[in-house]
């Protein structure tokens, strides 16, 4: 085993800044053997470098690109899904953790699968009910459910094979547990590897593997330590022990909501060291004073985390983001390259993590080599040269100085979920960049919450003032960035009009794809940015593109839903971003495809103002309320972000009895509207319904007819 203190001695010589990198040439890490015509893993390979060999779709004729066939989802709900191709049938999961196979060159459905999710998990979530994807091994397909499952399924039948709760039944997960799942498994060695989200609301993270015949726990991580170092039995128990404790206050908040640190999206697997990389999430609450009284690194926050994946052994960490306090999760997706650094051929880790800075770190030893700022960011003036330790600005700890820190990135980050790609063709890395600054400012008397977000943070929503809406949203940004880690700089980029775009896929055509949030999809020129193409596609999209060969045709696929983080507690402003009408659907090109999308299916919420009086005392106290209880899923300052139902035109606004039946009892628990009745009194759910209806008749509401009017349109 070794540990990250020796790992640390061997550091010298090695700079963060790009005038010291001297990347002579540059390559795909090696990786398992995939045949050119599929899309067989999450990142396709092995390294998840998300790039297609196939040319068929080239920069000289992408002009003639078009719909082949699409497919229409059976929710409005977002979609983050990667599909797999393998051997012409494509796998494919959904919102609500939904799965189907499906002929890749057709869509003909070959079978379908509900694992019943039950509707009252949706309150577990932070960032909707979504899934990114599954795994194939040996006729297997395996997948997350959002409420801590992960089940097998016959690929030719979509029989269920194996079905496990991942969520462990121990003492030492703290007392406030909502653990969902919406990441994609990883398969090494016949080992399942799943993590779990939840560390918003306050959980204890860990990952598992499970036997990939069997269903059977192999071994279990956790990437926090227990209170008071309590040992778990499992396999993190000595590197807890001996690296991670000591950097936690043995009395902070974390003791009782568990610390945070779930590994809710990036693992990556790499054959040639044998490990398997952890991408290590926030701490929870967020505010590191009342986390860990402001002490200690906190491992292994903000981290990635080697393993080994048959036993879960540690080999070594290295913390991206130590003291976190801004949400800087290292969970974004990471890629493995192979490069030459200064004459030396290394096998490097890369990751543009939400912190800003790009690293790149020596794939077996954890050994730091660079981190340079791939967008802008104000936290830090930069990193020890050495060690890789940020060099944190004292402002920017808002927890200890008790002040207001505007920071860049937001806790949206500067790359988020969506994933990158490389070619190895142009040797640049694609990152669906983004810039969402956010005030950062302690909550007073905080206290842990049975439900709701538990963050420590001033949860004050925008003004309402459509004029502050737009000042503020124009101040976010979005663009496709082409980082050269040759020179540790941007070699272009392609504005967007909007942040949270869709994840990228680059192909051996010299072409780059993304899908917009504005519900463009669009593709570039790989070398020079150059947009060749362009396709409505109805709806934003946030999902990753994936290319596939079938009959010596080759397919680019995405799923399209407009959902995740920003569109759910976004609230005005990401209205304001994004004006389209929310769809849920499988989108499938290829040259000379001439199928058309239908015009829009639905309706957009109507918005009618609710008639009755409010209590403006009362309205005040549920304001607080709802941005704590309520702003998760239905937006900042009660504008939903165009996923979920706006609650300023609910007709339960109308009736007190209906709102309380609603809110306090559950009445529409199977929709993801559970009861709250145990963390909020009927007193204060009827301050919240006072609170909606000042918003819904707020002078600066969008133009809306009373609600006694006639609906003459419904």
């Amino acid at each position: 085993m070794m540990r990250f203190d020796q790992i640390t001695l061997t550091r010298r010589f090695l700079l963060a800044a790009s005038a010291a990198l001297s990347l002579l040439a540059g390559s795909a890490a090696k990786a398992d053997s995939v045949p050119d015509s599929d899309w067989p893993q999450h990142g396709r390979t092995a390294a998840e470098l998300r790039y297609s060999p196939l040319t068929q779709i080239n920069t000289s004729n992408v002009k003639r690109l078009g719909l082949a066939w699409y497919q229409d989802f059976d929710t409005f709900r977002g979609q983050e899904g990667t599909p797999l191709v393998i051997d012409g049938v494509m796998y494919l999961t959904t919102n609500w953790s939904k799965v189907e196979a499906v002929r890749a060159a057709t869509g003909e459905v070959l079978w379908r699968y509900d694992p019943r999710v039950p509707g009252d998990v949706a309150v577990r979530g932070c960032c909707d009910t979504v899934n990114r994807g599954a795994a194939y091994w040996k006729g297997k397909v395996f997948v997350g459910t959002f409420d801590g499952r992960l089940i097998a399924l016959d690929a030719k039948t979509g029989k269920l094979a194996w079905s496990v709760n991942t969520i462990p039944q121990d003492a030492n997960l703290g007392n406030i547990r909502s653990y969902t799942i919406d990441g994609a498994p990883r398969i090494a060695k016949g080992t399942v590897i799943i993590g779990n989200g939840g560390a918003e609301f306050g959980v204890r993270g860990f990952v598992s593997g499970f036997d990939a015949e069997t269903g059977s726990l192999k071994w279990r991580f956790y990437t926090v330590p227990a209170p008071g170092n309590r040992p778990d039995g499992a396999v993190s128990d000595e590197p807890l022990s001996k690296l991670a404790y000591h950097t936690w206050s043995p009395t902070g908040a974390w003791t009782h909501s568990g610390g945070g640190g779930t590994v809710w999206d990036s693992i990556v697997y790499d054959p040639e060291t044998d490990l398997v990389f952890l991408g290590v999430g926030n701490g929870s609450p967020w505010n590191y004073q009342v986390r860990s009284n402001g002490v200690g690194n906190n491992l292994f926050l903000g981290s990635i985390v080697a393993i080994r994946p048959e036993t879960g052994e540690y080999v070594w960490h290295f913390q991206e983001t130590p003291n976190d306090q801004w949400d800087f999760t290292a969970s974004q997706p990471m890629m493995l390259l192979d490069l030459v650094i200064n004459g030396k051929k290394r096998h490097l880790l890369a990751q543009a993590p939400k912190n800003g800075f790009f690293y790149l770190l020596d794939a077996r030893t954890g050994e730091f080599v660079s981190a340079i700022p791939y967008t802008n960011l104000n936290w830090a003036s930069g990193v020890d040269p050495k060690t890789g330790r940020p060099k944190i600005v004292p402002e920017a700890m808002w927890s200890l100085t008790g002040q207001t820190w505007m920071g860049i990135p937001g806790s949206l980050g500067g790359h988020n979920w969506a994933p990158m790609a490389y070619s190895p063709k142009t040797g640049y890395v694609y990152i669906p960049a983004q810039e969402l600054p956010e005030p950062f400012k302690a909550e007073k008397n905080f206290k842990l919450r049975s439900m709701g977000v538990n963050l420590g943070i001033d949860m004050a929503g925008l003004p309402d003032d459509p004029h502050v809406v737009e000042a503020v949203g124009s101040s976010l940004k979005g663009w496709l960035e082409a980082w050269d880690p040759a020179t540790g700089k941007v070699a272009f980029t392609v504005p967007h009009e909007t942040p949270w775009n869709g994840g990228v896929l680059a192909t051996a055509g010299d072409l780059v794809f993304q899908g917009l949030a504005t519900g463009a999809f669009e593709a570039y020129d790989a070398r020079t940015g150059s947009k060749l193409y362009h396709f409505d596609a109805h709806s934003g999209i946030v999902a990753p593109p994936v290319s596939y060969e079938v009959n010596g045709h080759q397919y680019v696929a995405v799923e399209v839903g407009w959902g995740g983080a920003f569109p759910l507690m976004g609230g005005a402003l990401a209205r304001h971003r994004n004006t389209t009408i929310n769809h849920s659907r499988l989108l499938v090109f290829a040259l000379d495809g001439h199928v058309d999308l239908p015009v829009e299916t639905h309706n957009t919420q109507m918005p009618f103002r609710a008639t009755q009086p409010f209590d403006a005392e009362r309205a005040t106290k549920g304001y607080d309320l709802y941005q704590h209880y309520c702003l998760a899923c239905h937006g900042d300052n009660a504008v939903a972000g165009g996923v979920l139902p706006d609650l300023r035109y609910s007709g339960a606004l109308e009736d007190p009895t209906g709102f309380y039946n609603i809110v306090g009892r559950g009445a529409l628990s199977n929709y993801g509207m559970v009861s709250f009745s145990s963390s909020l009194k009927e007193t204060e759910i009827e301050d919240i319904r006072n609170f909606l209806i000042k918003r819904s008749q707020g002078p600066h509401a969008e133009s809306a007819p009373d609600a006694g009017q006639k609906k003459a349109s419904q």
